[in-house]
Parts: structure tokens; C-alpha cells; sequence
């Protein structure tokens, strides 16, 4: 079975972003968190996404980030959405001089702009770089749609490349997967495999900050041919998926609380001891799973 294009790679990690004890960003733990994520198979990294909190790191920061994991032989993407277009526009040319590969751009939010203003600000920043586009649709944080209708106008414009799918719209997605070339990746663990299924050509996942090899495992047995392999990998992924995604506490808060890779800046709190036991217990099943 041959695997769609994945121009950023198939297997991506939305990485966390360490701090110190100070909550001061620790580039060396950064660059060592990359390097292994690529040694247990994530064949490409998104760096200040919402797991990377990015909403409480600097400008200054992100770059620093970005220049810490560069380097690790596969793509980059570097996260620039804000709800400022000229802001977004700002980040991209940084990242772009930092060495990205590419660029996530979420929709603008919180304002709420009509689809129109939406599309106009991504041509915006996808002119402003020579980078290639990730479209993040999100619309549970931002408030706003990426309609199918704007992706499928978006998608001639040459530096457009691929979609982070948060929308929970399978037939929407399908649909756009279908009439474009646009790569889509599932941005939700829990539609890592369906989305594949249809079309899409990977993931961007939190959970691959600790589990990347049995997130990937699902990919290759699907691309293998072994089909119902890769939904028994996938239903042994999920109870650590839905602990860590569906429980009331942020990605990045329980993905740190597994590592141990210092504190989350507020408004975010670290997990507590209960919490924490509980993630530990499910990981622990997962790792002890025969594949």
C-alpha cells in the first residue's frame, strides 16, 4: 500500500517546550528531548504549538527553541499563529531565518474573523516566507473554522502544503483530502488511524512525546497492509491517549508530568501526585502491552 505524501514526514511530534526549575527555557534539554523523539521514530517535529506553549514563550524564545532542535535530520515545523496577522507574519520570517523547514499557522483567534479575513491572513503570512504552510483548523481553541470551502481556495496558492485536522469534520476533511493535494495530519490521537485510512498523510501528536513508537507502529502496520494490526495498535494507544488528552488537563501538563521535564508556566499548573500516578499507571500498561 503506498502512504500519501508527507512532506513534513509522517510520524510528527507536537513538542514540549522545557523549562528550568526557574521556568526559564532550557534549550539543552530541548535539543536533547528532539534528538531522542527522532531516535524512537518521529520522523519530524512541531515545535511552539499549543503543547509547546507557545501562548507564554517569548518571541526570543521561540527561536531559541527552534535554533536548539535544528538540526536533528528531519523536518522542522516552527508554530507562528497569533491572532495578529502582522505578528504572525513577524514570527514566520524569524523562524524562516532560524532554519525551519516549515511553518504551523493556527487560525487567527478569538476576534472571530468571517472566512474571508481568515483566508486573506494566511495568504498573508504564506507570502511572506519562501516556507511551506501547515494550516492548523482548530476550532474548539480558536473559535473559528477553516471551512472546507476556504481550504480548497487556499490550496492553489503554491506555499499552502498540509493541514493540522482538529475540526472533528471526517466527512469535511475526506472531502477536501480528496480534491486537493493539500497533506493533511490529525492533530486528535484518537483519529491518527481513521484519518490515514482516508487519506491523510499522518499526525501531529502530543502523545508521541512519550509514546512515539506505538503511535508510529499504528502507521507502519497500516502501511504494511496489515489493516485490523494497525487498529489493535491503535485501541492499545487510546486508554494513554484519552488519559492524557481527555481529562481535564491540558497535553502539555500531563505529557511534562510523564517526563518529568520541569514546570508549565501559568496559567497551566503541574499535575498533582494523583493525577500524575494515574497517567504513570496507564503508561507503564502500555509499554508492558504485547505489540
Amino acid at each position: 500500500m503506498t502512504a500519501p505524501t508527507a512532506p513534513f514526514g509522517r510520524a510528527l511530534c507536537a513538542m514540549i517546550t522545557p523549562f528550568t526549575a526557574a521556568g526559564e527555557l532550557d534549550p539543552d534539554a530541548a535539543g536533547k528531548h528532539a534528538a531522542a523523539l527522532v531516535a524512537d521514530g518521529c520522523d519530524g517535529l512541531v515545535l511552539s504549538g499549543t503543547t509547546g506553549e507557545s501562548p507564554t514563550t517569548t518571541d526570543a524564545e521561540k527561536t531559541a527553541l527552534l535554533r536548539a532542535a535544528v538540526g536533528d535530520g528531519v523536518p522542522i515545523v516552527a508554530g507562528v499563529g497569533s491572532a495578529d496577522t502582522r505578528h504572525t507574519v513577524d514570527l514566520a520570517q524569524q523562524a524562516e531565518q532560524a532554519g525551519a523547514d516549515g511553518l504551523l499557522v493556527v487560525a487567527p483567534y478569538y476576534s472571530r474573523p468571517p472566512q474571508a479575513a481568515v483566508e486573506a491572513h494566511f495568504r498573508r503570512v504564506a507570502d511572506a516566507t519562501g516556507l511551506p504552510l501547515m494550516l492548523y483548523d482548530i476550532p474548539g481553541r480558536t473559535g473559528t473554522r477553516i471551512e472546507p470551502e476556504t481550504l480548497l481556495r487556499l490550496a492553489e496558492h503554491p506555499r499552502v502544503a498540509a493541514v493540522k485536522d482538529c475540526a472533528y469534520d471526517l466527512l469535511g476533511s475526506t472531502k477536501v483530502i480528496g480534491a486537493t493535494s493539500l497533506a493533511y495530519y490529525s492533530g486528535c490521537e484518537e483519529l491518527n488511524l481513521p484519518l490515514y485510512a482516508v487519506g491523510a498523510a499522518g499526525y501531529v501528536s502530543t502523545v508521541a512525546n512519550v509514546a512515539p513508537r506505538r503511535l508510529r507502529a499504528v502507521l507502519d502496520a497500516f502501511d504494511a497492509g496489515d489493516t485490523a494490526g494497525a487498529a489493535r495498535l491503535n485501541r492499545l494507544v487510546l486508554p494513554l491517549a484519552e488519559a492524557m488528552m481527555a481529562s481535564g488537563l491540558p497535553g502539555t501538563v500531563t505529557a511534562k508530568a510523564l517526563l518529568g521535564a520541569g514546570p508549565v508556566r501559568e496559567p497551566l499548573q503541574p499535575a498533582g501526585r494523583e493525577a500524575t500516578d494515574g497517567l504513570r499507571r496507564i503508561y507503564e500498561e502500555l509499554l508492558s502491552a504485547a505489540d
